[in-house]
């Protein structure tokens, strides 16, 4: 299926209004955290490692509907923690879908099922469920049994009452190019609109023990992935040229600001992984960061990052200046520069 066309026009539109009135710097998805408590503890996650006191804390519906009005992102990303733990999750959505932003609601699917009865099916509200692998691998990364089947489950029974579902998948370095794709397959037969996929990253919170993916190593296992998702027809919730580039025949350039973050404790400095402070509102964020001194050959903690939060608005803005670039890399045609060789791609 992939992102239907009302939301492509949506936001080739507001991409298109912003490169034409000569804006370098604009949002694409703001990730709104509302609180960081979780009801799991997944492998490579550092989001829920905080004291009681924090883990306690939650951003109101008003909190949330200025941050999104604040920046200004057509989409916005509600991770966490476990979003649904929120009391007033069902509040915080419906503020948002109001004011026509496109929402993926993050969830590992434990709640969702009992949940459902808080959300009305709309186009701007998409469940996306969080699954790292088939029954076995994911209840072991999750750490829970049953969790796979749960999440499952409430995949069936929101797209059987009509929401948009999509599913989020991270692959550490243990994932093969083969357990993926038999993921894939079976997430295909479930109804959803598309899948998002992510290469696990050692960030500060989350070292990860060894489990996370170097550049080499996300390249090695995302080019044979590419490739069948041609052959399979994967619908993918990213733009070509973001795909490409985890192949490795993308030169880009992390754009931190495309994707910021505001949580418990403000606008995130630089972007939704690393943590060098917070500032008190969003234009504090923009004007007072020194964007400058990130990315891979600036700041060590960016080398092997290759996250869909910094690289897909550098990808989506190459899309927008080359549109022909774009059709011809979607349609199997078109090939840019193996990472590593030199090349240069969008500076973000």
């Amino acid at each position: 299926m992939g992102i239907p066309i009302h939301q492509i026009v949506a936001l080739s539109s507001y991409v298109l209004g912003k490169t034409l009135g000569g804006r370098e710097r604009f949002p694409l998805v703001l990730m709104l955290e509302p609180l960081f408590r979780c009801n799991l503890k997944c492998a490579g996650c550092g989001k829920i490692d905080y004291p009681e006191e924090v883990l306690a804390r939650r951003m109101s519906v008003a909190e949330c509907v200025e941050a999104a009005e604040e920046c200004g992102a057509p989409v916005v990303s509600i991770p966490g923690g476990e979003p649904l733990l929120h009391p007033e999750i069902g509040g915080i959505v419906r503020g948002l879908v109001a004011r026509k932003k496109f929402v993926y609601l993050c969830t590992n699917g434990l709640l969702l099922e009992g949940k459902l009865g808080e959300f009305e099916p709309s186009r701007y509200l998409t469940f996306s469920v969080h699954l790292d692998g088939m029954r076995e691998r994911h209840d072991e990364i999750v750490s829970r049994p049953g969790v796979f089947d749960k999440a499952v489950a409430a995949i069936g029974e929101a797209v059987r009452r009509g929401f948009r579902v999509t599913t989020n998948t991270t692959l550490f370095r243990s994932s093969t190019p083969e357990d993926a794709a038999r993921l894939f397959d079976f997430l295909s037969t479930l109804g959803v609109e598309a899948m998002t996929v992510s290469p696990a990253f050692s960030y500060e919170e989350a070292a990860g023990d060894g489990i996370c993916l170097d550049r080499r190593s996300t390249v090695e296992l995302f080019r044979p992935l590419v490739e069948m998702s041609r052959l399979r027809g994967w619908a993918f919730n990213h733009s070509g040229l973001y795909l490409d580039f985890l192949a490795g025949r993308q030169d880009y350039r992390c754009t931190p600001w495309g994707n910021p973050t505001r949580n418990v404790f403000g606008w995130q400095r630089p972007c939704y992984l690393l943590n060098d402070g917070y500032a008190g509102s969003y234009r504090e964020l923009m004007e007072e960061t020194d964007w400058s001194a990130y990315g891979r050959d600036r700041d060590p903690r960016c080398a092997d990052c290759m996250v869909h939060c910094g690289y897909e608005p550098t990808a989506v803005l190459d899309a927008a200046r080359n549109p022909m670039k774009a059709l011809l890399v979607r349609l199997g045609r078109g090939r840019g520069a193996v990472v590593g060789s030199g090349a240069r791609g969008v500076r973000g």
